[in-house]
């Protein structure tokens, strides 16, 4: 390349080709690196192999002597030594977790619990031996017992029972109803009592379950001049006629009081 170069001479050309001149011939090789080091940084400018001034880890370059953490470390602490990384994990001691936190480094395993020749898991829930209700809790080799919690009853005192081998009271069937109270009057009709409430036209009966079941009578005999009887739901159409406020019977015959020339008389149709 219009340079000359000494019988034995060695030099680099661009591409990281290590040449030398023997016996008037250039023989060129890729130039092989050797690196004695684990996480060396990329070849600098100009040089040809890497290089173990600092390390490269996870993409990242590294100082010589910085100490770093691994994105995944989880309390691993990582430094960087003539181009080697070296990283060291906490010793965690064995058994119980005191108090857990988010900053904790250790994981954990609970202790079991021994208890009355069995062993029982972390947070097992169990009950002793001839008694369901107690209800114990192993939490940290530790067993804690306790009551079972019951249900909130909403009958009155004197309707719960607590049976044989029952840990929480039952709320007891209510007694069959003897009849039919009503809240207005205290009244108490018994089972199958007709009775009107008021209205003469309403019916009311007292069922087998303590229920009132009423119903309306519909009045289908109608005439003009009916009498109405008080109590009575219907009019009366046989009993004789209501005219310009008076009261005549069947056949009566009685002068117009619109009119004195006019006579009438009070017919059942």
């Amino acid at each position: 390349r219009g340079i000359p170069r000494e019988p034995g001479a060695h030099w680099t050309e661009l591409g990281c080709q290590s040449c030398t001149c023997q016996r008037g011939r250039v023989l060129c090789e890729t130039m092989s690196c050797s690196v004695p080091c684990s996480h060396p940084l990329p070849a600098p400018a100009g040089s040809c192999c890497p290089t173990c001034t600092g390390c490269l880890h996870e993409g990242v370059a590294r100082a010589e002597g910085d100490v770093f953490s691994p994105s995944d470390g989880n309390c691993t602490v990582c430094v960087c030594l003539t181009g080697n990384v070296s990283c060291l994990s906490p010793e965690c001691p064995p058994g119980s977790c005191p108090s857990p936190s988010p900053s904790d480094c250790c994981s954990c395993n609970p202790e079991k619990c021994n208890f009355r020749g069995r062993t029982y898991a972390h947070g097992a829930r169990f009950s002793l031996d001839g008694d369901d209700c107690t209800t114990c809790v192993c939490q940290e080799g530790e067993v804690e017992c306790s009551f079972t919690p019951c249900p909130t009853l909403d009958c009155p005192q004197h309707q719960r029972h607590l049976g044989p081998g029952q840990c929480c009271s039952t709320c007891r069937d209510p007694p069959a109803p003897a009849g039919c109270f009503l809240d207005d009057n205290g009244v108490e009709f018994p089972v199958g009592q007709i009775w009107s409430p008021g209205d003469p036209c309403e019916l009311c009966i007292c069922q087998a379950d303590g229920s009132v079941s009423c119903q309306r009578t519909d009045c289908v005999e109608t005439c003009p001049y009916p009498i109405r009887i008080p109590g009575q739901c219907c009019p009366d159409c046989s009993a004789g006629c209501t005219y310009m406020g008076r009261t005549f019977s069947n056949n009566e015959t009685f002068p117009s009081a619109l009119d004195p020339c006019l006579s009438c008389i009070c017919l059942v149709r």
